[in-house]
């Protein structure tokens, strides 16, 4: 067995108090008292328990994150900004993947626990009010990402906007018969991305709206996989010809590599058959040509990560608020349209 402060305050003949004061750095304790004791540790070769010191100063050096799916791409990116940050800190992250729903309130009780962690990340989940009061209740640090609550700092991307534009941008090919592809109807990217979709379309009376895709049946990622895209863009190619849209506004990159399989299948190509504007630009996309809208992803999790430790150093901050905007990446799924259908 190793060292102990009761050796040290035996051999230095003080109590174990003033020896917990010494190495804790309190300022009640005398130069030599102090420079004593630091004597004795050293001629013991005493080492410190790291687990004890850390709940002596009330630190986990322990960082929670919970988030939705952290096999789906986008979490695997954004996960990459947040370790990069703790690897510099010294920190360690304790990750929470939801996959149902009722998980999130297990996991939130869990953080609010004395000493769980120092503080929290959340992404692409909201926030329920009850755990919200807590958290300000008990000044304890949490930071969003992929959500907008005016009480905690927020950084978010600008959904509506890029939908917009990757529509537009379809419509400046000369695209007239134009269609969406979404997730799960019920979540916040899936209502953003489409109000910004619609907006276009507004805009452009000579454009017509094919429709805005759902998957059928509860599928993993919230829709937003490569089977759901599979799926969609099944169904899709299964109208009449002249019905189908010419071009797509995908809401996720990782949709539309299921959707360019079910294409392939069918003996149809992008862009010569159909045109795809995805969102996210994941790694993956440029290995498959796709035009998409990129998020700075990995950024987010290391701008988040960096004021989760400034607000732990300093809880009285105001919330601080971040929009990013998402940039047109122009690649190889997009092109005139093959011919212009009649509208119906």
């Amino acid at each position: 067995m190793g060292v102990t402060i009761y050796d040290i305050a035996r051999e230095a003949n003080v109590g174990v108090g003033t020896v917990s004061r010494v190495l804790n750095n309190h300022p009640s304790v005398s130069d030599h008292t102090r420079k004593h004791v630091f004597e004795v540790t050293a001629r013991l070769e005493y080492q410190p328990n790291a687990s004890a010191q850390r709940l002596a100063r009330r630190k986990s050096r322990t960082i929670t994150a919970i988030m939705p799916f952290i096999t789906n791409s986008f979490f695997v990116e954004l996960l990459g900004g947040i370790q990069d940050t703790l690897f510099e800190k010294d920190y360690d992250l304790l990750l929470y993947g939801v996959n149902h729903p009722q998980q999130i309130e297990v996991y939130l009780q869990r953080s609010v626990r004395a000493g769980h962690s120092d503080g929290m990340l959340i992404a692409s989940i909201d926030l329920p009010v009850n755990y919200s009061r807590q958290y300000l209740k008990k000044n304890f640090p949490v930071i969003l990402i992929d959500r907008y609550n005016e009480h905690f700092d927020s950084f978010f991307v600008a959904n509506a906007d890029g939908a917009r534009v990757a529509t537009e941008y379809l419509i400046s090919l000369g695209h007239r018969r134009i269609a969406m592809m979404t997730g799960d109807r019920q979540t916040i990217p899936a209502q953003e991305r489409s109000i910004g979709y619609l907006d276009a379309l507004a805009d452009a009376p000579h454009v017509y709206n094919a429709g805005i895709y759902y998957p059928e049946h509860e599928s993993k990622n919230d829709g937003f996989s490569k089977d759901a895209g599979y799926e969609i863009m099944k169904r899709i190619l299964g109208l009449p010809e002249e019905r189908r849209p010419t071009a797509l506004f995908i809401t996720s990159d990782i949709q539309t590599i299921g959707a360019m399989h079910a294409l392939t299948e069918s003996g149809l190509h992008c862009p010569d058959s159909i045109s795809i504007v995805s969102f996210d630009d994941i790694e993956l996309a440029r290995y498959y040509g796709l035009t998409t809208m990129r998020q700075p992803i990995s950024m987010l999790g290391l701008i988040a990560t960096e004021r989760l430790f400034a607000r732990m150093d300093d809880p009285t901050l105001e919330p601080q608020h971040q929009r990013f905007s998402p940039e047109l990446i122009i690649r190889n799924t997009t092109g005139p349209p093959p011919v212009h259908p009649p509208l119906p």
